[in-house]
């Protein structure tokens, strides 16, 4: 273990030993679902998977919408429209694939919603302690937190960070030396912007500075810093510079903490996200990322080192009193994280479909995530509706989410959109966004 995990390591036992003086955790039973009574009944058995792309795929992605707004006789349903949703999260089309489905109904029919109650009381089963274990393999830690969302699973995380101060000064409160000094880059995911009276300094370096982040860690006088950042940043499409934060995580020692929530699954060859691809899981100290969109579910993860988690289940809030994630989710998510790993192509797939994207518009995209900057929320919307009359469900971005003056269209591309589908999408896109037509040239002649 590196100096900066070891230091961290040692607060967080020293934390935990304040929250749990009689370690009663440690007698927490583990709870185990009834054995099923054939091998044809287990949610986790015969996973089938596919060398190609199957109809399942487009289930979700070939959609009909109405228009609230269509003048209808009473009593009749508002008139539909058939589109391709290119507004998703479900990046490998894994929501419906046959053995998620499958496992999902098999665990329904034997086990209903399983134990209802939150995860420190009886709601964690063998179930969710599998997936744990195979989600802290393929991030490289030695536990995992599954909470009941993505959003939650940053909130539990940082309301456990910000009482290690308070719990490590002796009953009395943290003088400012002593606080945590969070930096969130400006453009972080909502649910770590969240504002709260955790006994920490919030900093905010500038989106992507590591310039400005570098100043700010180097003229902070707290000794515990921590540096949180979105791997992949939903609302620009861009990445964070994941290797010049591990140089300035070796010159600071900050606690580095990622929020791989888009690219869980979808990068890295075995699906291990950002830190897989560049290598680093030994710079990552903590990894949260969700069940909601590579793996077709829903919920969120947090994968660290067995003290963090403990800590966590003793001081995150959201975790602790939320009711825990229903077992058939569970057992969905545990094949989907199956199949992701048997089914490589389907990471091949969603980046051949960016660089399409790329050739077609010259747009430097650089992700599934695409984001079309046109102005006003009016012209947003405008911008949607054309879309939308085009075939296309896009996506208008407004306030809060992005500045008033800044609205766009969000572009999500997943591995069961086709070449077909791109091109059609570009030519939509270029009847109404000026940045793309100059780049599209002849491409709807083509078709």
């Amino acid at each position: 273990m590196d100096p900066i995990a070891a230091m961290w390591e040692e607060l967080v036992v020293k934390a935990t030993a304040k929250v749990d003086k009689n370690d009663f955790m440690h007698y927490l039973p583990n709870v185990r679902v009834p054995k099923v009574a054939s091998p044809a009944e287990d949610p986790l058995a015969a996973i089938e998977t596919f060398e190609r792309l199957g109809p399942w795929d487009r289930t979700m992605l070939e959609l009909e919408v109405e228009n609230p707004k269509a003048g209808v006789v009473e009593g009749d349903q508002p008139p539909r429209k058939k589109v391709v949703l290119f507004s998703g999260n479900d990046y490998l089309n894994l929501s419906t694939h046959p053995a998620v489905r499958q496992a999902s109904a098999k665990a329904s029919l034997v086990y209903g919603m399983g134990p209802r109650s939150s995860s420190m009381v009886s709601g964690h089963t063998d179930y969710h302690r599998l997936l744990e274990q195979a989600l802290g393999d393929l991030t490289k830690k030695e536990a995992c937190l599954i909470t009941p969302t993505g959003f939650s699973a940053n909130t539990a995380l940082l309301a456990a960070l910000g009482n290690i101060a308070s719990l490590t000064c002796a009953g009395r409160r943290p003088a400012k030396h002593e606080k945590i000094a969070i930096s969130s880059d400006t453009l972080n995911h909502a649910s770590i912007m969240t504002p709260s009276a955790w006994q920490s300094v919030t900093k905010r370096p500038m989106h992507n500075d590591m310039k400005h982040l570098d100043e700010l860690l180097s003229n902070c006088p707290v000794q515990k810093k921590v540096v949180f950042t979105d791997s992949l940043f939903s609302m620009e499409g861009d990445f964070a510079p994941m290797l010049e934060l591990v140089e300035l995580r070796k010159k600071h020692g900050f606690l580095f903490i990622i929020n791989d929530a888009h690219m869980t699954l979808v990068c890295g060859k075995n699906g291990g996200g950002i830190v897989e691809v560049y290598g680093i899981e030994d710079q990552i100290d903590i990894c949260v990322g969700t069940l909601s969109k590579g793996v077709g579910c829903l919920g969120g993860i947090i994968t660290c080192s067995k003290k963090w988690k403990k800590l966590i289940q003793g001081r995150g809030r959201p975790f602790i009193f939320t009711t825990t994630s229903p077992l058939p989710v569970i057992a969905a998510a545990y094949v989907a994280l199956t199949v992701a790993q048997k089914e490589s192509w389907r990471r091949q797939a969603i980046w051949s479909r960016v660089q399409e994207f790329v050739a077609l518009t010259k747009y430097p995209a650089t992700s599934p995530i695409i984001f079309l900057v046109v102005g006003t929320e009016q012209e947003a919307l405008d911008r949607s509706k054309h879309m939308l009359e085009s075939g296309f469900h896009v996506t208008a971005i407004r306030p809060p989410a992005v500045p008033a003056n800044a609205c766009r269209l969000r572009v999500t591309l997943n591995a069961a959109h086709t070449s077909e589908d791109i091109k059609r999408l570009v030519v939509a896109l270029s009847q109404c966004i000026p940045s793309v037509k100059d780049a599209t040239g002849q491409v709807a002649a083509k078709l």
